[in-house]
């Protein structure tokens, strides 16, 4: 049996730590959903753009697979650059997550959902202000129709770093984060993850390898505190195996 994990959200999602360096992770356990298919985790595993890097997820499937002993599979849909009001109900990238994460409900169970993205809308101060309403409805909306009400929703914060990017006025992150951090207080089966310590690649935008690999841990470690097994895995697992056997014999 494969427990999967919808990875969405932006370019920190994505991944965009060096290759060259990665922390090495056991991928024996570890795939990706490709064209429908589950393949062997292989780097970039959200090839979103072509400087993609190192993933938190990596991190995270390695921490869920040594502990309880399955296959993770990795449903990657995050797409660098994109602000919240991209990822509405009804929009591309939405319908993309929810129907990738369809495909791999086929012969997973969805074990959760890894969001991280806010750094397009720190320098915007109106989505700042109706940032909450517009993720919970995007919240809503995968819960609801991916039947996900009984699965942790993981919400990442923004890093303390893009005070220094050079870009556009980042320093609104705050705002972000305040609002994740309430998301993550007031839904159940929601939990946000702390960036506090992480540092970034020269471009003071997106974490280096290293921290990835540290916040894979936190996200892990967040989800052990908000999980339920029980309530998450018998019936789904039962009803999946018996779809996989199924397919077996035909």
């Amino acid at each position: 049996m494969i427990h999967s994990f919808l990875l969405i959200g932006q370019s920190n999602m994505a991944g965009r730590g060096f290759l060259h360096e990665a922390v090495e992770v056991d991928n024996s356990h570890i795939k990706t959903l490709r064209n429908g298919r589950w393949v062997k985790m292989f780097r970039p595993i959200n090839p979103d753009r072509s400087f993609s890097g190192v993933s938190l997820g990596e991190r995270f499937a390695e921490r869920y697979a040594q502990k309880y002993g399955v296959d993770v599979g990795l449903i990657c849909c995050a797409d660098g650059g994109t602000q919240i009001e991209q990822w509405q109900a009804g929009g591309i990238l939405l319908d993309n997550a929810i129907y990738q994460a369809k495909l791999a409900s086929r012969t997973s169970t969805i074990a959760g959902v890894l969001w991280h993205q806010g750094e397009s809308d720190c320098s915007d101060e109106l989505l700042r202000a109706t940032y909450e309403q517009s993720f919970l409805a995007i919240m809503k909306e995968l819960r609801d129709t991916l039947d996900l009400h009984d699965v942790p929703f993981l919400i990442g914060g923004l890093g303390d770093y893009l005070v220094d990017y050079a870009g556009v006025d980042c320093s609104g992150y705050r705002d972000i984060n305040d609002t994740l951090e309430r998301i993550a207080q007031n839904n159940p089966m929601t939990g946000f993850v702390k960036s506090e310590g992480l540092t970034p690649n020269s471009d003071n935008l997106h974490f280096s390898a290293q921290s990835l690999y540290e916040l894979g841990n936190r996200y892990f470690e967040v989800y052990e505190q908000i999980r339920d097994l029980k309530k998450v895995f018998l019936e789904k697992d039962t009803k999946n195996a018996a779809i996989q056997s199924g397919m077996e014999l035909m």
